[in-house]
């Protein structure tokens, strides 16, 4: 039997015990009450009926204390995750994951966080990243950052939307990303300011000398290093009080220019804009279900980026986009991206949901070139409850693209 069969029978199988659950009286969820093994799929006995990992570990070790969804949903909540996971990407890797949400404030509707990853992978890749939301308590201001420092050989398959997974690049650099920016808020909801953008890789090395891209690394300049520095312009609509799992009727909205100059350091002189749009819909409109939208649109309008800054698959701030594709598959000079979701729960106390998901796009490899073709990824996956209080899913994904490209995602917190 093939993976995503199985994984469908899985999920079909908790939604008929979910079901059966529905029917079961108040005394039968009661006499399970200390069954680990129902921890999924009963409500707890009180007012809390919400369950997560940690609910599951108090009961596991017998520790006796209470812990009510509602009592403490305004404090901070760090969420740990060590963890073995495969990719596409990396192979075996291990990853410790945390995710920080800040005690909301009385005056300010957004709630500011830190997400972190320290990844070591079966393929000798290093991964260090910190991505930061900040919120000032009045709501006026909103300070972001992304820091990351990559050591990551990879499989590079040239440009387009055209490219074969047998034909590649066996490509190793490091890489360091300085991304910071500060916006004011100048109506509801809504923020402008600029930012500083920094992309430097050296030590860029191409060990391939047969199979290898139609046009790739080497038809388009080889570089040992490159840096690409620049003035960064954002304007930003977000409704969303909690980024870590956005709630229906909710949107984010990001509009961003990136001028890179080189008299700030950068080996030359391009632009471009990048269009970051989601939206959340309660569907059916009465239900805790939600459907989601997300595009991720990255497009150089002038000059020539370093080869590994042009757009590519996976290149959003959280590494998330293009399920069902490795990171990286596809490369061009202009990048669109869109998916929708669907987030239904499957246990009646919220431990375990699922999602179905499918995603398209579509780049144009080289400048002046029109855009080629449209390509598609499918997929479904699992979410498990990890911390109630931050509301904060540990996401895993199966996820099917073209050309025989699949693979198993892993995320602390929605994917978008």
């Amino acid at each position: 039997m093939k993976l995503p069969q199985l994984v469908l029978i899985v999920i079909f199988s908790l939604f008929f015990t979910n079901y059966i659950n529905a029917q079961t009286t108040d005394s039968l969820v009661y006499k399970h009450k200390k069954n680990i093994f129902t921890l999924a799929f009963y409500k707890q006995p009180g007012k809390d009926s919400m369950v997560d990992f940690i609910d599951g570990a108090y009961r596991i070790l017998k520790i006796n204390k209470p812990r009510s969804q509602g009592e403490t949903a305004n404090k901070a909540y760090l969420t740990l995750f060590p963890s073995v996971e495969y990719s596409i990407a990396t192979g075996v890797s291990a990853a410790i994951k945390t995710s920080y949400l800040f005690a909301k404030e009385p005056t300010n509707q957004n709630r500011s966080t830190i997400y972190s990853v320290l990844k070591y992978t079966q393929k000798k890749q290093v991964v260090a990243q910190l991505v930061t939301n900040i919120w000032s308590k009045n709501g006026q201001y909103n300070f972001n950052s992304n820091w990351s420092y990559l050591k990551f050989p990879q499989k590079d398959f040239g440009l387009g939307s055209n490219s074969r997974l047998n034909l590649f690049d066996q490509l190793d650099y490091s890489y360091l990303k300085l991304h910071q920016s500060l916006l004011k808020k100048i109506g509801p909801n809504l923020f402008f300011g600029p930012g500083v953008n920094i992309d430097y890789h050296w030590g860029i090395t191409d060990t391939t000398s047969m199979s290898k891209p139609v046009y790739g690394f080497n038809q388009y300049g080889v570089t040992k290093n490159s840096n690409s520095t620049g003035f960064l312009l954002n304007l930003l609509y977000d409704t969303r009080v909690n980024n870590v799992s956005p709630v229906a009727n909710s949107s984010y909205l990001n509009l961003a220019y990136r001028n890179n100059v080189s008299f700030l350091g950068s080996d030359q002189n391009w632009q471009s804009i990048i269009v970051d749009y989601r939206k959340y819909l309660p569907f059916p409109k009465d239900s805790k279900n939600i459907l989601a939208f997300w595009t991720y649109d990255q497009i150089t309008t002038s000059g020539k980026p370093p080869y590994l800054d042009l757009p590519s698959t996976t290149n959003d701030p959280y590494n998330n986009f293009g399920r069902g594709y490795v990171q990286g598959r596809f490369r061009g000079d202009k990048l669109l991206f869109a998916e929708s979701e669907y987030r239904f729960g499957i246990t009646e106390n919220g431990f375990i949901g699922g999602v179905v998901f499918a995603n398209v796009q579509s780049l144009s490899a080289l400048k002046g070139q029109a855009i080629q073709g449209v390509l598609t990824g499918y997929g479904l996956g699992l979410r498990v409850k990890f911390n109630k209080h931050s509301n904060t899913n540990l996401a895993l994904d199966y996820g099917i693209g073209q050309g025989g490209s699949k693979g198993f995602f892993m995320n602390l917190g929605e994917v978008f």
